[in-house]
């Protein structure tokens, strides 16, 4: 096996002390000659030199890692997101840690705990909501390192931001179904979660817009999972209602699959209008009209923000970042497919 090539074995053939050899490999600043440093980069370029992480770190106090807490991995949209943000920070020479709440807020501050303790240069942050959401907000606003929420934030804490409208989401997605003549429309939303909740407000806009006032009894309480989604369907079929808004496309799937387990078709029985976007609706007729959230467009900008942060503290820019804090609201699109139909025209 050859001989792992080190700073070392690189200075001891250029002459150099490994700390200027380092220096100049890291592209920091240092009293040596052009030669010196045309000679140290030719060998560690002859050599196939790969820099130590670790020892680099020490040199730059930077880890080149970034970390990333999802609420749930499994949800096509976080994984979608997740996979994306991990492509952008290799581009940019960085890797990323992927971690996993289980859409549990104790975990959340266990992650980050984690996650800084393992030397990260940033988090990316998508808040699981719930009971402990003000502890996590407390531990956040005293990090050491530089982060940024995405999709799901925590209100009380002044912070970087990016993500979507949510109301306007759920106002799209409630006015297409009204659009198409519908009056009795279900929501099916998580109304444990922040999220949820601003879409529940979109509905109850796009309703109130046509004079419907709001029927508590037309709005399921479901969580973000497939199962869950499924228990709460079967309060649908006493309701009497021609379409239901779902807040998610994991919701819309739990549905889906109660109406079909029972000989309930869409759009024939029910129209329905989910929330993502997602691939998971490939696997049902018909295609499942939806509110897209671009997750490319979503994971640039918490990019861009993070490594703008990053740049600042390099510079020696710190700031308090509460009173600096960035807010990056995108704008959903409804996607029109084939999961709705007409009913008596135009309201």
């Amino acid at each position: 096996m050859p001989e792992k090539v080190t700073l070392k074995s690189i200075a001891r053939e250029v002459g150099l002390s490994p700390a200027t050899v380092s220096l100049v490999l890291n592209g920091k600043p240092v009293r040596v000659t052009e030669e010196h440093r045309r000679r140290i980069l030719e060998v560690a370029r002859r050599e196939h030199y790969i820099p130590n992480q670790i020892a680099r770190s020490l040199v730059t106090q930077q880890s080149k890692t970034l970390g990333l807490i999802v609420p749930n991995i499994e949800s096509r949209f976080f994984s979608s997101l997740a996979r994306n943000l991990e492509l952008r920070c290799r581009q940019r020479g960085y890797a990323l840690f992927i971690t996993n709440s289980d859409d549990n807020s104790t975990n959340d501050s266990e992650l980050v705990g984690l996650l800084v303790n393992r030397g990260v240069d940033g988090l990316f942050i998508i808040s699981s909501g719930g009971r402990d959401a003000q502890s996590l907000a407390d531990n956040l606003s005293q990090l050491p390192v530089p982060f940024v929420m995405v999709d799901r934030t925590i209100d009380t804490l002044s912070c970087d931001k990016v993500y979507f409208n949510n109301k306007l989401g759920g106002y799209l997605a409630t006015r297409h179904l009204l659009d198409h003549g519908h009056t009795r429309i279900a929501c099916m939303v998580n109304t444990k979660s922040a999220t949820g909740m601003r879409r529940l407000a979109g509905y109850e806009q796009a309703l109130g817009e046509k004079n419907i006032r709001l029927d508590p009894s037309l709005v399921l309480d479901t969580d973000y999972y497939i199962p869950d989604a499924y228990l709460a369907a079967q309060q649908l079929i006493r309701l009497n209602a021609t379409a239901v808004f779902a807040g998610s496309d994991n919701i819309a799937l739990g549905l889906l699959r109660y109406l079909y387990e029972h000989g309930l078709h869409v759009p024939q029985n029910y129209s329905v209008v989910g929330y993502d976007n997602s691939a998971a609706d490939a696997l049902f007729e018909p295609a499942l009209t939806s509110i897209e959230q671009n997750v490319e467009e979503l994971a640039a900008a918490a990019l861009d923000l993070l490594f703008s942060r990053i740049a600042e503290e390099n510079q020696g820019e710190e700031r308090l970042r509460a009173h600096s804090a960035h807010r990056v609201v995108l704008k959903p699109r409804l996607i029109v497919k084939n999961s709705v139909r007409r009913v008596g025209g135009y309201i």
